[in-house]
C-alpha cells in the first residue's frame, strides 16, 4: 500500500520552526491556466521559496473563495479539469521538488469520487494530505480513518468565530497543521490581517501542539512578516492567482511573476523580529 507524505509535511514545518521562521504555504488551483501551466506555476512558486503548496481542486460552488480564485476555478473548469488532473498536478509538483503538496478541496467532489479511491490515489501521487474547509469534524470519521491509513494529513479550518471548546474539538481531530482563517469572509487580499488572526492563533495553540498556519488576506511581504511574527505558517493564495491572471495569457510572464512574489514572501516570513 502506498502511503502519503504527512511525515514530510510535519518535518518541513518542524524545520521552519527550528530556523525560527514561519513556513510559506502557497495555494494555486489545478488546471489553471491549463493543467501543464498550473504544474509549471507550482514549480515556479517552489523555486521562488515556498515550503509547501496547496493545490486547489476547482469546484463550481467554492464557498470560501473570493472573486480572484473563483475566476481561476472557472477557467480550470471550462478547460475540463478532472480529479485525475489534480492528482497528476500533485504527483509532478512533488516529484520535481521533493516538497510537500496538499490538496485543498470542498467535500462534495471527494464524496462523489469515493473516499477510499481519493485517498489511495492522493497517497500514490505523493500527496501530503487534504485541507477540507467545509467538512464538519463530527462527520469526518470515515475520511480520517482512510486518510490515516494512507499517511495523509487532515487539515481543518478554524475561524475567529470558533469558540475555545469548538477549537479543541477541531484540533483534536486534525493532523498536519491547523488552518486559521484570519477573518470572517472569503479569500482575497486585504489591507490588514492583524488582531483577530493573532488572537485566533493564540487560542488555537492553547488547545493543540499542531502548527497553526494563517490564511485569507496575506498578499505581500509586509503582511507575511506581520503574520510570521505570531503564526507557524503564512498561507497565500489569491495574490499568486492574481499574478497569473494579470499576465493575461503570457505564460512566461506569469511564471516569472509568481516566482518573484514567492521570493518576496519567503523573505517576509524570514524577517521575524
Amino acid at each position: 500500500m502506498t502511503t502519503g507524505n504527512i511525515q514530510l509535511l510535519s518535518d518541513t514545518l518542524a524545520k521552519t520552526k527550528a530556523e525560527n521562521r514561519a513556513a510559506l504555504i502557497a495555494y494555486l488551483p489545478a488546471g489553471f491556466p491549463t493543467v501543464d501551466g498550473g504544474i509549471a506555476a507550482i514549480k515556479a512558486v517552489f523555486d521562488g521559496g515556498a515550503d509547501v503548496v496547496e493545490v486547489g481542486l476547482p469546484h463550481s460552488d467554492p464557498v470560501l473563495d473570493g472573486p480572484v480564485i473563483q475566476t481561476a476555478d472557472d477557467i480550470a473548469l471550462r478547460g475540463g479539469v478532472k480529479i485525475a488532473d489534480v492528482m497528476r498536478t500533485v504527483r509532478e509538483a512533488h516529484e520535481a521538488t521533493g516538497k510537500p503538496v496538499l490538496v485543498m478541496t470542498y467535500w462534495n467532489p471527494i464524496d462523489r469520487y469515493g473516499i477510499e479511491r481519493f485517498t489511495e490515489e492522493l497517497a500514490a501521487a505523493g500527496g501530503a494530505g487534504c485541507i477540507l474547509p467545509d467538512l464538519p469534524v463530527q462527520e469526518s470519521a470515515v475520511w480520517r480513518e482512510r486518510a490515516d491509513k494512507h499517511g495523509l494529513a487532515t487539515v481543518f479550518v478554524v475561524a475567529p468565530s470558533s469558540r475555545d471548546e469548538r477549537l479543541a474539538t477541531i484540533t483534536a481531530a486534525g493532523s498536519g497543521f491547523v488552518y486559521a482563517a484570519s477573518l470572517m469572509g472569503v479569500t482575497g487580499t486585504r489591507v490588514s490581517v492583524g488582531e483577530q488572526a493573532a488572537d485566533l492563533v493564540r487560542r488555537t495553540r492553547a488547545t493543540s501542539e499542531l502548527p497553526v498556519c494563517v490564511g485569507l488576506g496575506v498578499s505581500d511581504a509586509a503582511q507575511a512578516k506581520e503574520v510570521a511574527a505570531f503564526a507557524d505558517g503564512v498561507i497565500v493564495g489569491s495574490a499568486f492567482v492574481k499574478r497569473i491572471l494579470d499576465a493575461d495569457g503570457d505564460e512566461a510572464a506569469g511564471l516569472a511573476a509568481v516566482r518573484e512574489l514567492a521570493a518576496e514572501l519567503a523573505e517576509g516570513v524570514r524577517r521575524v523580529s
